[in-house]
């Protein structure tokens, strides 16, 4: 099958990404620093000689709350409403005499941490490859046409600049092996996708997700009779297939670096209940703007479960909290995402 090689590689990557996340360093989230010097373990050794020993406490959590690896592989038909809005894209979709919508045939892999600790950023990774038929008017025949999207990006609670230039060098370095304007367009997609535009203040555009990293769409689109492209199906993707590899193969050294920095790192709870707010801003962005979401929820059969399953396990709300101060890890994060800076 066509692409199998992109489900295989990306399904096993993010996989990896999961399992090494989980057990990274002593596999547990450290807690508020005012309370973790009262949990000292204290075992009676008589009782440990006559039984087997339980742990005075419960085992730590793991420094990631549910870590989501999804991979889908979903056909169906898009309605004729799904052809006009690619049109709109400036795709030339023409839906074939007598049918009712447009074959499709999607297939990606996605992955999101949400680390405990708010010191430790949140990472989100999607590659996908999605695939359409539709008529050609002029040669009456079926017609194939497919194209990748995808990206990676970082979502912290509090700003880390060295964080945002490890993370984004990594990334530009991948984008670089295949044309030195792939990085800045994609970034540039990325801070302009990501964006909570209905969170914005005079003076910016919106609050971003995060402070970004490399997101795209429509690349590599690549149109053909359908015949054509089942006689090419076994030659894999081509050049764009190349670059979605390599994409995807940069992500864990973008971020686990990033993760092993800071999992363990003491915080109070006051930095938790920061964290918890800006993941109530993840929480908006994926139910307001999302376009996955938003294609999965309206997907008939979909497992709502499972496009939900990216959010963070929990989330706050306040009315018209206040801002951290400016000259604050918080506030300099604050003020990277109302005006995206360039980190590589």
């Amino acid at each position: 099958m066509r692409h199998a090689r992109l489900v295989g590689a990306f399904a096993r990557r993010a996989a990896v990404a999961a399992a090494v996340a989980v057990p990274i360093t002593a596999a547990c989230e450290p807690e508020p620093a005012q309370l973790r010097a009262t949990q000292a373990p204290v075992l009676c050794a008589s009782a440990a000689a006559a039984a087997p020993a339980k742990p005075a406490f419960p085992p730590p959590a793991p420094p990631v709350g549910a870590p989501d690896v999804n991979v889908s592989i979903v056909r169906g038909v898009l309605p004729a409403a799904a052809a006009r809005q690619m049109r709109a894209r400036g795709k030339d979709m023409t839906v074939r005499p007598g049918a009712d919508g447009l074959p499709f045939y999607a297939v990606g892999v996605s992955l999101v941490l949400h680390p405990r600790n708010p010191k430790a950023p949140t990472a989100h990774a999607n590659f996908r490859m999605f695939e359409v038929r539709d008529w050609d008017p002029v040669e009456g025949c079926e017609r194939a046409r497919w194209w990748y999207g995808g990206g990676s990006d970082l979502t912290p609670s509090f700003l880390d600049e060295d964080d945002a230039r490890h993370f984004h060098s990594t990334l530009k370095a991948a984008c670089d092996k295949h044309g030195s304007e792939l990085y800045p367009e994609f970034k540039r997609w990325c801070d302009e996708y990501f964006n909570n535009t209905h969170r914005a203040l005079p003076g910016d555009d919106g609050e971003r997700r995060g402070i970004g990293g490399i997101f795209y769409d429509d690349f590599g689109d690549t149109v053909m009779s359908a015949k054509e492209a089942e006689e090419r199906s076994e030659e894999g993707g081509g050049k764009a297939f190349d670059f979605v590899c390599d994409a995807g193969r940069a992500f864990l050294p973008a971020y686990i670096p990033v993760l092993v920095r800071h999992v363990d790192e003491p915080f109070t709870e006051e930095d938790k209940r920061w964290q918890q707010l800006r993941r109530g801003r993840y929480v908006e962005f994926n139910l307001v703007h999302d376009r996955g979401t938003k294609f999965g929820l309206h997907t008939p059969g979909s497992r709502i479960e499972s496009i939900l399953v990216s959010l963070p396990e929990t989330a706050r709300w306040e009315y018209q909290a206040e801002d951290p101060p400016k000259d604050s890890a918080a506030g300099r994060l604050l003020e990277a995402l109302r005006r995206p800076r360039e980190w590589a």
